[in-house]
């Protein structure tokens, strides 16, 4: 018997299947190949279509089942990750109203400024661990102040992993986690934040039923099972966002514990036992999936919107014909600093850690005499290494300790430079697992239903296959991140 778990990301929809007795992973895919479409119909907007998500987890299941020569009857149940902050509406039909605002719109960022000032920062920083931001609930009052007429339609408002469930199982829901990711849970008095709701003039009737996040969320329906190929009568076990998800899938539950992503977006994620924060308004605190009113665990998570999407722009711009290995062999032809080539990744949408401001990326030093490809690469995964930097610095300002990081095989950590440059300046070690979000999620589901004593016991069959140490003479990296940094200070803060 086998598990399937669901990575909805904005790239592609990733699935894999884990056997039901080892937590071995049997196959993993995704869907499309190439990487879906972001719609930007204004200048700082990005929004897609949910329809597209859901036709494409139905295309990688049936990749996945086909590749894999397991049965559908085989298939035990579901786990689902997903991208997270994003906004899906939908009326009394369970109909959908509008694209999904995505993780990365920046449309709400004054609306999250005017709710922290109307609700005051300390209340803010107090309850939510966060200021409103461009997150789910700034979104959603966007609709209503912008959509008037659409917004009297709104039945209810889910998130992207949200929506899926519910095309799954017929059933609209949401968890703890989610609200948290979406800025409306209050972790003073453990419920959602009914008072920035009012705030908000937007009613707590739009909120779905919350689930805990490893629990029997719903059945697969009749339509599901016909639209995927999955049996129908089988439970979603669990559900949690990408980044939540990715230090799931690292084994990463204790405070103390560090889980590292460079995909689409980059990011680092802490788990904390304090519910409390400095940086409410640079960082973000969750609810980590462990989290419960009995015990604390809080997620602290640093994100940096252009990396892995920064990267991909490069590579369609200046070497369209290469794989990303070669890519990285490329700059790594390149000594640090790249000749002085410096890149400021920042254009993908309103930077968290840089107080929501939406600046856009530079290249900066560029010499038609003296650059060629290989120091574009090299100076585009250098920019983004010195964000992760940069940020692990915040980070470490609000008491996360920063011993070792842990990180997947299934992004930008792959090469070895960007590893080299993150673990040199920031003193930690970084361990390189081999799994991925989707088998993270197919063995959450999994220990929920109770194959697994433990998630330790469900990935117990994964490898640490490789490790980065910092170097002891890392004064290059110092003297190249210094003239980053200033170039940041400059141009975007």
């Amino acid at each position: 018997m086998y598990w399937i778990g669901y990575d909805i990301g904005s790239s592609s929809i990733k699935a894999a299947l884990i056997h039901a007795d080892s937590g071995k992973v049997k196959k993993a895919v995704q869907y499309p190949d190439k990487e879906m479409n972001i719609d930007s119909p204004q200048a700082g907007w990005a929004e897609q279509e949910p329809a597209t998500w859901w036709s494409n987890v139905c295309h990688v299941t049936e990749k996945l089942l086909t590749e894999s020569a397991v049965s559908s009857d085989l298939i035990k149940g579901i786990g689902i990750s997903y991208q997270m902050h994003g906004l899906v509406l939908v009326d009394k039909d369970m109909e959908v109203l509008r694209p999904s605002i995505i993780w990365c719109d920046s449309r709400a960022v004054g609306v999250g400024e005017e709710l922290f000032k109307k609700t005051g920062e300390d209340q803010c920083i107090q309850r939510l661990l966060n200021s409103p931001g461009n997150f789910t609930l700034s979104k959603l009052k966007w609709v209503r102040d912008n959509q008037p007429e659409l917004f009297e339609k709104v039945y209810k408002f889910m998130l992207p992993g949200d929506y899926i469930a519910l095309k799954l199982t017929g059933v609209c829901s949401t968890t703890i986690s989610g609200l948290s990711e979406g800025i409306m849970w209050d972790f003073s008095e453990d419920k959602p934040a009914n008072w920035l709701f009012d705030a908000a003039d937007i009613s707590t009737d739009l909120i779905p039923d919350v689930f805990p996040t490893f629990s029997d969320q719903g059945k697969v329906n009749a339509q599901g099972a016909r639209e995927t190929g999955l049996p129908e009568g089988i439970p979603v076990m669990y559900r949690a966002g990408d980044q939540p998800n990715n230090a799931v899938a690292l084994n990463v539950l204790k405070p103390g514990e560090i889980a590292a992503t460079g995909g689409t977006s980059g990011v680092v994620y802490a788990i904390s036992d304090d519910a409390s924060t400095k940086e409410g308004q640079r960082i973000n605190c969750f609810a980590h999936v462990n989290h419960s009113a009995e015990q604390t665990r809080i997620g602290k998570m640093l994100c940096i919107n252009g990396t892995g999407i920064q990267y991909s722009w490069m590579r369609a711009q200046v070497a369209k014909d290469l794989s990303y290995a070669q890519l990285n062999e490329m700059a790594d032809l390149v000594k640090i600093g790249s000749n002085g080539l410096r890149v400021l990744p920042f254009g993908n949408g309103a930077e968290r850690m840089l107080y929501n401001q939406n600046r856009g990326a530079r290249i900066l030093n560029l010499s038609f005499n003296r650059h060629r490809t290989e120091h574009l690469l090299r100076a585009s995964l250098e920019g983004i290494a010195f964000a992760f930097v940069y940020g692990l610095e915040i980070l470490r300002a609000d008491g996360v300790d920063l011993s070792t990081i842990k990180a997947g095989n299934d992004n930008l950590f792959q090469a070895q430079l960007f590893s080299n440059t993150i673990a040199s300046l920031s003193g930690s070690s970084i361990k390189i697992v081999e799994t991925t979000g989707a088998v993270g999620a197919a063995r959450a589901a999994a220990t929920a239903f109770g194959d697994f004593g433990s998630l330790d016991e469900a990935s117990a069959s994964d490898g640490v296959i490789g490790v980065c140490e910092p170097l002891s003479n890392n004064q290059e990296y110092v003297d190249a991140y210094e003239l980053w940094k200033n170039d940041l200070n400059e141009y975007i803060i």
